[in-house]
């Protein structure tokens, strides 16, 4: 059987490229094949669509790509992130689908920057304003209450009570660290226990804002769901030519029996200067416009989900529909015998739970480290202060 297949990871990736020898092929329509072939018997060959598209009906009404090799009866079978529409099924024969579709977007996550002070962004400005002067006021009470009732000193000592050492002591006790001066007078211990008792609760509540400051994600995308990216204006975004997540935004644009606000709005930027700036031939040139410039790249959400999982600087995020509404087949001749097969096949217990056992198996994404760019910030802002003070 001659199958015509187009590279797209994780559904069709070359695994082998020997020179002199044929290209090996691995990934998730390759499993299906596989497990077919193995359950059926017959042998096949793989050859790549000669213009690397998927296909569409163009407007002399012909239709290029995988799907035009099919039409034209130049190959038997077609498999790859290949999706099942009416369009398509007028022209060719599909399997039962064996997986969901759904249409996603690819973005990049908003860059990181590191910021001396974010040690101090549990607390804002004006709390950390009404806390120096609280220590400012503490300290100045303190002094004033040892200056009006001293404490008894042994004979021939000096007192050691100045607004400096009064100022240090509450700051220190403040930060848990104690102090140098002892105050013993009744007055001034009750003021101290007070303060002690406040230190306690400003400093477990900055605690506890501070681990959850540097663990939990503070990155806020602005662009959440595909109504999110329609509204939006200031974010390019665009998908593959002639490809069926096009045929699909434009049907649902111009359609007027399925005309959907969102998808019109999507068509919009798609199409500006008739879809030639906002979209590309092949999706791997989406993705490196996502990576390296500012770009949203809307394509199959399975293939987007894998990039996203599999890229080493956890670089994307994706964001796609939440109810599938078309599938993944292998399409073949129109009124070809291998139709039921290959359908029958699919639906049988021993094959499907052989093919998807080794097909799910995607590699596991990178998680991304704990960022060391925050906490670095409390480092940088001693380093700052021992710098002030060497001078």
């Amino acid at each position: 059987i001659a199958c015509l297949v187009l590279k797209e990871e994780p559904f069709v990736m070359v695994s082998e490229n020997v020179l002199g020898k044929p290209k090996k092929y691995q990934g998730f329509s390759i499993d299906v094949l596989d497990a077919l072939s193995n359950y059926l018997g017959f042998k096949y060959e793989i050859y790549v669509a000669p213009d690397h598209k998927y296909g569409s009906l163009q407007p002399d009404g012909q239709w290029n790509g995988l799907m035009g090799e099919l039409v034209f009866k130049r190959a038997d079978v077609g498999l790859s992130a290949l999706t099942i529409t009416p369009e398509r099924e007028s022209v060719v024969d599909f399997t039962t689908r064996y997986m969901d579709y759904s249409v996603g977007v690819l973005l990049r996550k908003a860059e990181r920057t590191v910021d001396m002070f974010a040690c101090l962004a549990p607390f804002d400005l004006s709390l950390w304003a009404c806390i120096a002067g609280t220590v400012l006021l503490v300290g100045i009470l303190v002094y004033l209450l040892n200056w009006l009732n001293p404490p008894r000193l042994p004979m021939g000592s000096v007192s050691s009570t100045t607004l400096y050492n009064s100022m240090w002591f509450v700051y220190g006790s403040f930060v848990q660290q104690g102090g140098e001066v002892p105050y013993t007078t009744l007055a001034t211990r009750m003021m101290m226990g007070v303060w002690w008792m406040f230190a306690l609760i400003v400093i477990s509540s900055y605690t506890a804002n501070l681990a959850a400051f540097l663990t939990i994600t503070r990155i806020e995308n602005s662009i959440q769901s595909l109504q999110d990216l329609s509204k939006q204006t200031e974010l390019p975004y665009g998908t593959v030519l002639d490809s069926a997540v096009y045929d699909q935004v434009r049907s649902k644009a111009m359609n007027p029996f399925e005309r959907d606000p969102m998808y019109s709005q999507m068509w919009r930027m798609i199409n500006r200067t008739g879809g030639a700036d906002n979209n590309v031939e092949e999706s791997k040139e989406g993705i490196r416009k996502v990576k390296y410039g500012r770009f949203g790249f809307v394509w199959d959400a399975a293939v987007l989900e894998y990039v996203a999982n599999n890229d080493e600087d956890c670089s994307f995020y994706t964001v796609s529909n939440s109810a599938p509404d078309r599938g993944y087949g292998i399409a073949m001749q129109h009124g070809s015998p291998y139709r039921d097969i290959f359908s029958q096949s699919r639906t049988n217990k021993s094959t499907t739970d052989g093919c998807l056992s080794c097909c799910c198996m995607t590699q596991q994404g990178f998680v991304g480290s704990k960022h060391f760019e925050d906490q670095k910030s409390s480092f940088l802002f001693l380093n700052s202060t021992w710098s002030l003070e060497s001078v």
